[in-house]
């Protein structure tokens, strides 16, 4: 089958590799109608070199149709059409059964202190081949997906992989109360959700992002967006009474604009041998970390900072003074995606589309045109904010 694989930094490319194959009973094969490139896998495409290894296979938002399944599986047959949760979990475990699938304990990849496998994610979450391909294996694949409908279109449904229940996670730790003010620091694909999850929910959304065109899709959905200057946390705290935002979601990460020196430091990592940039990166890894900063000095006295944006550094200096005066409570973590379907389901499937799922795509591509697509998603060119593959096409 084809697949997209990781070559190097910067590097990935369309290649033919083996099919997958059903090698436990509990185990799927799924063939990927629609497969979206993440801003996390932009994670991999520049800072996660040293954990990755020629020719693994990306992807972590794929969905399909079912054509084998293991002996041991009860609950899935050919023909379903099912979204796949990016992180794998058994659904019976301790962690499971508190809603917190993405520690899964039948999972967690232990070797390196890490919460649930993932798909297409490097050897830190089990190196699981990703669904940027044609088909894919699905372990566990009775709990391990979410059965819907024939009727709609695959982009009513995709973002449930990941980034809608990112972004309504993401808003629900942010813990703002009804009528209140959250504020969101970018309007990537999951802030873009974010914010408008915030607006569906009744919250007043103010939003900070330096591209133009994000922008203006989200003021479509209601959201009050402003440019990414030096003055715009003060000209927010300003338009809250001078208190800041109630709850504020960080849906950029650890590649936020500025902190050159750390951006520096990050690209000579990737110079290092991956064994000692693997230890350097454990133990002394830096983020970039100007949203964070911004969120901690956006939020009002008391408020919560949310972190849906992906966080990797050991070695982060955060303003603890700051933190601890103000009283700011701090959520963050992988999105723990079986937990919040059925919230989230009805919400897709509402002819009114009140989250705006068909109003993000500015791609549709197939799998062949996925390496310039990564390319043209990183450098934010072309109105790029969401690129969907279509494999087979």
């Amino acid at each position: 089958m084809k697949a997209l694989t990781w070559q190097g930094k910067r590097t990935v490319s369309v290649e033919e590799v083996p099919d997958p194959q059903i090698l436990e009973p509990t185990d799927a094969i799924v063939k990927i109608t629609s497969t979206a490139i993440c801003g996390s896998d932009l994670h991999l495409y520049e800072l996660f070199g040293p954990f990755i290894d020629k020719g693994d296979v990306l992807g972590h938002e794929p969905m399909g149709v079912v054509v084998e399944v293991g002996s041991a599986v009860t609950n899935l047959a050919v023909g379903d059409r099912i979204v796949v949760p990016f992180n794998i979990s058994c659904g019976h475990c301790f962690m499971c059964r508190r809603g917190l699938q993405s520690q899964c304990e039948t999972t967690q990849v232990r070797e390196y202190g890490s919460g649930a496998a993932l798909f297409g994610y490097t050897k830190l979450y089990g190196q699981v081949p990703g669904g940027q391909a044609e088909y894919l294996r699905v372990p566990l694949a009775d709990y391990n997906h979410i059965r819907v409908g024939d009727d709609l279109p695959d982009d009513r449904y995709l973002f449930l992989s990941d980034i809608v229940p990112t972004a309504w996670q993401g808003v629900k730790y942010a813990n703002v109360p009804e009528g209140g003010t959250l504020a969101v620091m970018g309007l990537g694909p999951v802030g873009q959700f974010a914010a408008r999850i915030g607006v569906h929910l009744g919250y007043r959304v103010l939003a900070i992002e330096p591209e133009a065109e994000r922008r203006a899709m989200a003021e479509r959905h209601g959201v009050l967006t402003y440019d990414l200057t030096d003055s715009v946390v003060d000209e927010l705290v300003d338009l809250t009474e001078g208190r800041g935002a109630d709850g504020v979601v960080d849906a950029v990460g650890m590649e936020a604009h500025g902190n050159g020196g750390v951006k520096l430091a990050q690209s000579a990592v990737g110079l290092l041998p991956d064994a000692l940039a693997q230890k350097v990166m454990d133990k002394a890894g830096l983020d970039r970390l100007a949203a964070v900063y911004a969120s901690i000095d956006l939020v009002r006295r008391g408020g919560t900072v949310s972190l849906s944006g992906v966080y990797a550094g050991e070695a982060d200096v955060l303003p603890m003074k700051t933190m601890f005066d103000k009283q700011i409570a701090f959520r963050m973590g992988q999105c723990n995606v079986k937990r919040w379907i059925d919230d989230l389901l009805p919400l897709v499937e509402d002819a009114a589309d009140p989250l705006g799922v068909m109003d993000l795509v500015t791609h549709h591509a197939p799998l062949d045109d996925a390496p310039g697509l990564y390319e043209t998603f990183q450098k934010k060119e072309d109105g790029c904010i969401k690129v969907v593959l279509r494999p087979g096409t």
